[in-house]
């Protein structure tokens, strides 16, 4: 099994170390990932410059680019013609829940990953601050990805993962789960600079919706959230229902 490594906290963030570590005792490894931080860059990728490769071992390398890049590189360039049997993006430092998969670059790369047509992960720990939390979740994916066949996924679905707050020496209960839902309070916030001019910070506190059966509800209860995600946006009942309407254009 071939598995590619990816993130958008940088090639040298804990989570990405301590799930190579965990998962080369059974796979074949590639790392490429950002040189630097990439957090919230989305499903952005570059157009308006070269990107540059450094390879840092012999299936390690950094890109000066968007996690998409790291993809793309990897896949249409260092390895060419055989694709990853997996790809896994993380483990990020913070969560990726609700709306956040939006903004997300740790998600974007499991993303492109599907519409390549690879098995892809996306994987977050809400416990970022606590550096003796990687190692457990690392052991947790190891154990999921050899058993990730019973779900029989569509080639277009992939996963987003997201640890609770570690308690005890290892994360044991899961659930399956849908998206949540969050509001963020005073989103933008307007400072002043010594010369007199504005400038802003996109920032502020947010609030979780308590949803029955959401990643949120899962991680808040100590359980570590599985949810499957397409990148099809399409509404299929707002689709059915627009058809009955007639418009006088």
């Amino acid at each position: 099994m071939l598995i590619l490594l990816t993130n958008d906290d940088g090639i040298y963030a804990e989570g990405l170390n301590a799930l190579e570590m965990e998962i080369k005792h059974f796979a074949e490894v590639l790392v490429v990932a950002p040189d630097r931080e990439q957090s919230a860059s989305s499903h952005s990728f570059t157009l308006n410059r070269p990107l540059r490769l450094h390879q840092r071992g012999p299936y390690c390398y950094s890109c000066d680019g968007t996690p998409t890049d790291c993809v793309m590189l990897a896949t249409h360039g260092i390895l060419k013609d055989r694709l990853p049997d997996l790809l896994i993006s993380g483990i990020n430092h913070g969560a990726n829940m609700g709306e956040d998969v939006t903004y997300s670059g740790t998600v974007a790369a499991a993303i492109e990953g599907s519409i390549l047509g690879i098995k892809s992960l996306a994987v977050s720990n809400t416990d970022d601050e606590n550096i003796g939390s990687y190692k457990p979740a690392a052991e947790f994916i190891a154990k999921f990805i050899q058993q990730m066949h019973k779900f029989n996924l569509p080639i277009d679905t992939f996963l987003n993962i997201n640890f609770p707050k570690l308690s005890g020496t290892k994360f044991a209960e899961y659930r399956y789960t849908r998206l949540g839902k969050r509001v963020y309070n005073d989103i933008v916030i307007e400072k002043t600079d010594p010369r007199g001019r504005n400038y802003y910070w996109i920032a502020g506190d947010s609030v979780w919706k308590d949803v029955a059966g959401s990643d949120f509800e899962a991680v808040s209860h100590g359980a570590v959230s599985i949810s499957p995600l397409k990148v099809n946006f399409s509404d299929f009942d707002s689709l059915d229902a627009m058809k009955n309407v007639n418009l006088r254009l």
